[in-house]
């Protein structure tokens, strides 16, 4: 497994890219603020919500598809757990 830290901005920004393979994910806001995940357009309009300060939770991501994640104001902390193969 690699983790990877991110800053999340309110500029979309890519925290899993596609692999060829579905990857099964780990995802953890670390901070008291709302990540939005989706593609490269997500906003906070119609991006998955996640919790604040919520235990890490898991999510597929289909083969070939990048994920992306964006705040509405500020930044945030969030850390990924992704497969070291794909």
């Amino acid at each position: 497994m690699i983790s990877s830290q991110h800053t999340v901005t309110t500029t979309p920004s890519v925290v899993v890219a596609a692999a060829e393979s579905w990857q099964t994910i780990y995802l953890h806001v670390t901070g008291n603020g709302t990540v939005y995940l989706g593609n490269s357009t997500v906003t906070s309009s119609n991006g998955m919500q996640t919790e604040k300060s919520a235990v890490p939770f898991q999510f597929i991501l289909p083969a070939g598809e990048t994920l992306y994640a964006v705040v509405a104001t500020a930044t945030e902390d969030l850390r990924v757990l992704r497969p070291s193969a794909s």
